[in-house]
């Protein structure tokens, strides 16, 4: 009896004990829970969970409800926050090479964003490291376009202008266009029109949607101009304490969700560009002639880019511009 009630006893506290150590990450966002990128995380956590039979547990706090955005890849760089969501246009001060997602006019399509990340990612992975952190997968968000209350044929048609701007860039931007620069928030946009503050801006046909930017903008012009990509990052104290099989299930799940979440960018920008249109604005593609003005335009930009980065920025451009000119004279 003893013998049959220590086995008993054994067997009893087997099935009270769990049977692995589950781990839990917070995964911070700023964007929405409708995102495209929200509901891509939302998809790779579920993934996470199911390759590893529940041991890692991943949590998406959307919409700054954990942290704010501008602060996410620092909270996470100190182990705060486990994880976190980042543009990375929003982390050039740290990471330089993260901004070469917003020189314009050197991206014209999915396919040279594909190739620019290609480039982009082994640089910017070993700065990272630096500050412990790990990437995991970018997805970009639609190409940005320019919205004006009147046609436009070339470049010369901004001049004098009263441009939307809200970084660095969209300044230069402006500038260079020989516009005016008016800072104003997206929140404020749709005030901003109304009142004359503005009469240009350059966002992403999503962007356009989501503020219904219609009532006083008539024109979308898809120029392309850049695809700036939210980049998903761990701690990487964290991330080293996975085990090997962990860690590997978390990379293929990364992989899916990068790629899915291209699919899912690229199925945006078109129904975005047709919800404009359904509310009467007219959608334009720039001729050759504008498409050049473009063009040289962020050549500029481009060395602008590497006098302020050095050589850094060499490393990355000239391969990215060096397999563009291979990829044309192939297709010729």
């Amino acid at each position: 009896m003893k013998l049959v009630r220590s086995m008993f006893c054994v067997a009893a506290m087997g099935l009270a004990a769990p049977a692995f150590a589950q781990t839990t990450w917070q995964l911070a966002t700023g964007y929405k829970a409708e995102s495209f990128h929200t509901e891509n995380l939302k998809q790779f956590a579920k993934e996470v969970a199911e390759a590893t039979r529940g041991q890692l547990q991943i949590e998406v706090h959307p919409n700054n409800s954990l942290v704010k955005l501008s602060e996410i890849h620092k909270e996470v760089g100190t182990g705060k926050v486990p994880a976190g969501e980042v543009i990375m246009t929003g982390i050039v001060a740290d990471v330089k090479l993260a901004g070469a997602d917003s020189i314009p006019f050197i991206v014209g399509s999915y396919d040279d964003a594909r190739r620019l990340w290609q480039h982009q990612r082994p640089l910017v992975e070993d700065s990272l490291a630096q500050r412990g952190l790990v990437p995991l997968y970018a997805v970009p968000w639609p190409s940005q376009g320019f919205y004006t209350v009147k046609p436009i044929t070339s470049v010369s048609d901004l001049k004098g202008s009263r441009m939307r701007t809200y970084n660095a860039t969209t300044v230069r931007l402006a500038e260079m266009l020989g516009a005016t620069p008016v800072d104003v928030p997206m929140a404020e946009v749709g005030k901003a029109l109304a009142t004359g503050r503005i009469d240009s801006m350059i966002t992403s046909g999503v962007t356009g949607v989501e503020n219904k930017v219609w009532d006083q903008l008539k024109y979308f012009y898809d120029v392309k101009a850049w695809f700036p990509k939210n980049l998903v990052l761990v701690n990487k104290a964290r991330w080293d304490a996975l085990d090997e099989k962990t860690r590997q299930a978390v990379k293929q799940a990364a992989h899916a969700a990068e790629e899915r979440g291209w699919a899912a960018s690229e199925a945006a920008a078109a129904a975005s560009l047709r919800e404009l249109a359904a509310h009467g604005m007219h959608i334009e593609t720039p001729d050759f002639a504008f498409r050049k003005e473009l063009r040289r335009l962020g050549e500029r930009f481009s060395v602008e880019y590497v006098r302020t980065v050095g050589q850094e920025a060499s490393r990355l451009l000239i391969p990215y511009y060096t397999q563009q000119s291979t990829t044309v004279s192939v297709v010729r």
